[in-house]
């Protein structure tokens, strides 16, 4: 195990680059003016995609500034400086803007790209650390990524520069999201595959556990009952409803061990005296997002949500968390 003195260390090494990087994004986040409003303009006024174009540690951040146009809605994609005078400038059509991203604004293989671009009528936007280099007095608007100072113990190592072009990029995607109307519906239409996509597309009602595999229970039945039933509906939960299927509690199996844990005379238990009256709920045509907002973002998660029909509330199904999250 470490020493008490190696720990110190280690702890003060990460709060004071943490320090620097955040004290870096509040400089980004005041300077944003004009040019950043320029930029956005170029952009969306601009009916094709967007080349973003760096080296280095640059190009590594603008691939993921690109991706994540793409993904909200602003078709983008990633041009390497030193591959695009190999044959890679054929991805380009008149007109479509470039953001050149550079931390010194003076490396010589964006540079020498510029009058290219030029030449396909490419507005520029510079993401530049240094607001007096070759690539910001040719850019249509300029963007400032400079910092203080690195945010390693050595002040050398691309962290606040590469995190400050990020969070630029970050902040371009936002402002495009704002003034394309871009919602929810929209980013799950990007994203069908994964969880993100499972949980904006889908309903409770497209995986919530039907009818007849649901436990239901009334309030007069026992506990020995009520175990029954459970065991021949393993779901994690029964469903006490009255004649007209209307939901009038929930018991879950851990509702079952605190009633054995509290009654040594278990044997006269009802639903009724054991149940929770007044569960969460959820509908069948509610998102998967939004159960599992109401099962998770919560002191204590819940696991199981009785479905409710919205327009006769009965009681039609159980979604259990497992539902939500099963690929």
């Amino acid at each position: 195990m470490p020493t008490e003195n190696k720990k110190a260390h280690w702890l003060k090494a990460a709060q004071d680059s943490l320090q620097k990087e955040l004290d870096a994004l509040s400089l980004v986040h005041q300077r944003l003016g004009d040019d950043f409003c320029r930029a956005v303009e170029l952009i969306h006024q601009h009916p094709g995609k967007i080349v973003i174009s760096g080296v280095g540690k640059s190009g590594h951040i603008g691939q993921k500034i690109a991706s994540t146009f793409s993904s909200t809605g602003t078709p983008a994609i990633f041009m390497h400086a030193g591959e695009a005078v190999h044959g890679d400038l054929g991805i380009y059509q008149p007109g479509d803007p470039t953001i050149l991203i550079s931390k010194s604004g003076s490396h010589s293989e964006i540079v020498n790209l510029i009058p290219i671009l030029k030449g396909f009528d490419s507005p520029l936007i510079a993401i530049v650390g240094n607001l007096n280099s070759a690539i910001a007095r040719h850019a249509d608007a300029i963007l400032d990524a400079s910092v203080p100072c690195e945010a390693d113990p050595l002040g050398i190592v691309p962290t606040s520069s590469t995190l400050t072009t990020l969070a630029i990029g970050d902040a371009l995607a936002a402002a495009l999201m704002v003034e394309n109307n871009f919602d929810a519906r929209d980013f799950a239409r990007f994203h069908p595959a994964g969880q993100l996509g499972r949980n904006l597309l889908k309903t409770v009602g497209d995986v919530m556990q039907k009818t007849h595999e649901v436990a239901w229970v009334s309030e007069s039945m026992t506990l020995r009952q009520i175990v029954i039933a459970m065991t021949h509906h393993p779901q994690g939960a029964a469903c006490v409803v009255d004649e007209q299927q209307r939901l009038v509690g929930l018991i879950t199996e851990g509702d079952i061990r605190r009633a054995l844990e509290q009654h040594e005379d278990f044997g006269h238990l009802t639903a009724k005296q054991i149940m929770v009256t007044e569960p969460s709920t959820t509908t069948a045509d509610s998102s998967l997002a939004d159960a599992l907002k109401l099962m998770e973002d919560r002191p204590t998660q819940i696991s199981v949500l009785p479905v409710l029909d919205k327009h006769t509330t009965k009681c039609i199904g159980l979604l259990r968390i497992h539902d939500a999250y099963q690929a």
